[in-house]
């Protein structure tokens, strides 16, 4: 399990894992440098890596119409590079261990909603998030002749203590359901496409967003 600074909850989640043989890893994938320290790091803790989940990400809002030209800047920068950087360079390591080691491993991509319905107020990051899942799709076509699959899941809001403070009644609403989805919910699409069984979804980018949006 990854982490770049909050190491308490990751700590915490770890603990609350079934079985043994968690490890938690801190690291800054926004560099080329961090992601293979990660990379390194990790495969010297377990020996071999059979799943790689790309969940890392920032989401700083920077909306067109009120957001000068430097800050801009700054929050393009720092989300390509988390985002879709970090997301490459770590997919790369793991993928040439993988085909180093003949593993027939999975790479499961966290992208979102927002990646085909536009984020008005949060533009890089629905612009990196579709491409994580273009990149998937890239890498899913170029590992499947090492029986590596890549796939990945777009969910929409997640009832998750980052974002409670925007999940209002307007959110829920966006889903017939009228509500938002529970982080099992989303964690369930997670491992089936990181499951033996999911080769064949290989390529898929999962919809799981409560009908919210549709395309």
């Amino acid at each position: 399990m990854h982490y770049s600074s909050r190491r308490d909850e990751a700590e915490r989640t770890r603990a609350s894992l079934p079985g043994d043989g968690h490890v938690v890893v801190g690291g800054d994938i926004g560099t080329p440098a961090g992601a293979q320290a990660l990379v390194d790091t990790v495969v010297a803790a377990l020996g071999t890596v059979h799943v790689l989940v790309n969940n890392a990400a920032i989401n700083l809002p920077h909306p067109l119409p009120t957001t000068n030209f430097e800050d801009w800047q700054r929050i393009w920068r720092q989300t390509v590079d988390v985002n879709l950087l970090g997301t490459a360079h770590v997919s790369y390591g793991v993928a040439r261990h993988m085909i180093e080691r003949g593993v027939a491993g999975r790479i499961v991509n966290v992208g979102s909603r927002g990646a085909f319905r536009g984020e008005p107020d949060h533009p890089a990051y629905g612009a990196t998030k579709a491409a994580v899942q273009a990149l998937g799709q890239s890498l899913a076509v170029s590992l499947a002749p090492h029986g590596i699959a890549v796939a990945s899941v777009a969910p929409g809001f997640v009832a998750t203590e980052r974002v409670a403070h925007r999940v209002t009644d307007q959110v829920r609403a966006q889903s017939p359901f009228g509500r938002v989805a529970e982080p099992g919910e989303i964690a369930a699409a997670v491992r089936y496409l990181a499951s033996p069984e999911a080769a064949w979804s290989s390529g898929a980018v999962l919809d799981v967003n409560g009908a919210s949006y549709l395309h």
